[in-house]
């Protein structure tokens, strides 16, 4: 498995045990580890409520823009129309979502929030707050700043190139 360098020359990085490792250069790699240690940070966090990152995601999309559509969560979220449509399905399971179909498509399912479901996304606002810090704890203010600005340029490059 060979890894796209980043500039800079990895081989001098060490395994555990003192070998190189071509995984310390590697953007994939690194990206999903930092997304598995968010998402654990995120987890202890949220167990009160027992919600994933995407769940949580699902929420705030629906706070943001209420009776949108599947299709809007979609775009706002960048989750795959048959993971929302399950994590949907969860979300309603738990109470706090509900959804009828649209009268401009009688295909399409609007999206609104319970009470239950409002009352957490503004009572957590916070400890998303505290879980972004705890993630970027590790980096200058400026280099937070830079982090995600870099991880929104990501994404966004990549949007366009999936159109």
């Amino acid at each position: 498995m060979t890894y796209a360098r980043t500039g800079k020359d990895k081989s001098r990085e060490k395994k555990p045990g003192g070998e190189r490792s071509e995984l310390h250069g590697s953007a994939v790699h690194l990206l999903h580890r930092a997304g598995q240690c968010a998402e654990e940070i995120f987890t202890t966090e949220f167990q009160r409520w027992d919600l994933t990152p995407r769940q949580y995601a699902v929420l705030v999309a629906a706070y943001e823009h209420s009776g949108g559509s599947q299709t809007d969560i979609v775009e706002r979220t960048g989750i795959d129309r048959s993971t929302l449509a399950d994590l949907v399905r969860r979300l309603l399971k738990k109470g706090l979502l509900q959804r009828r179909r649209t009268r401009e498509d009688a295909r399409a399912y609007a999206v609104r929030l319970t009470d239950a479901g409002r009352e957490i996304v503004e009572a957590s606002g916070g400890i998303a707050n505290k879980v972004d810090a705890q993630i970027l704890a590790a980096l200058s203010a400026s280099d937070r700043e830079k982090l995600v600005g870099l991880l929104g340029a990501i994404v966004r490059h990549m949007q366009k190139t999936e159109r």
